[in-house]
């Protein structure tokens, strides 16, 4: 070997030990910002939750694709959360319309229920107002002469209490004898002998009265009973 050949050796071995001391320098800046209770050559990547997909991923991505894809994540996560706000307001006014149609319900409620009390209440007076033209027939009928004969008053004055409940849609219930017996309409009084057949009715003591289907007051007869 010549003594240029070993010149030029020296310089690329001196050379080749500053390259690797800059390295060295370079890895211990690099650490400079971890904690200094941490040893650098301890840190274990496997000690966080790191997902290799998404470091294979972006490894792999350009950085450009990446920004846009994380600019579209952050637009379409504002869009959600406006979307979110508007469904809260919705909620808020449907939620206010209900209180006010449930108020205004009652309010309609309570409404009918004083007009309907009304309406009875009209309906009462203004029967006993027709009833008291019937009275007051009975009562001149009953101020003549006891020489007079008040039957043909009486007679009038009873067809006008008949119209009037007629008006009312009241209607009698007075069946005829040989009928059968009708618990829900008549009242067996006592069973009697008579000339109708075994169980009908032989006779009526008093009619009875009903009004829209509903019986006011049953008709009072009595039943036949055959000898044994």
């Amino acid at each position: 070997m010549t003594e240029q050949d070993a010149a030029d050796d020296t310089a690329a071995t001196e050379e080749s030990t500053a390259s690797e001391a800059q390295a060295d320098g370079d890895v211990d800046a690099d650490i400079e910002g971890a904690p200094e209770d941490v040893d650098a050559d301890e840190v274990d990547l496997g000690e966080f939750d790191v997902d290799d997909d998404l470091i294979d991923r972006v490894a792999e991505s350009d950085p450009e694709d990446i920004a846009q894809e994380l600019a579209a994540l952050r637009t379409r996560a504002d869009s959600l959360e406006s979307q979110i706000e508007q469904q809260d307001e919705t909620i808020e006014e449907l939620e206010e319309k209900l209180k006010r149609k449930q108020a205004e319900f009652q309010n309609y409620k309570k409404r009918m229920d004083k007009r309907r009390e009304q309406e009875q209440k009209r309906a009462t007076e203004d029967l006993v107002t027709r009833l008291l033209d019937v009275r007051d027939n009975l009562e001149r009928a009953l101020e003549q002469d006891e020489d007079t004969d008040i039957r043909g008053g009486v007679e009038s004055t009873l067809r006008q209490l008949d119209d009037v409940l007629d008006a009312e849609n009241v209607e009698v219930i007075d069946p005829a004898p040989g009928g059968d017996v009708d618990p829900t309409q008549h009242q067996v009084l006592a069973r009697v002998d008579s000339d109708q057949p075994d169980g009908a009715i032989a006779d009526v003591h008093r009619p009875g009265y009903e009004m829209a289907d509903k019986v006011l007051r049953e008709a009072q007869v009595t039943v036949s009973e055959s000898e044994e």
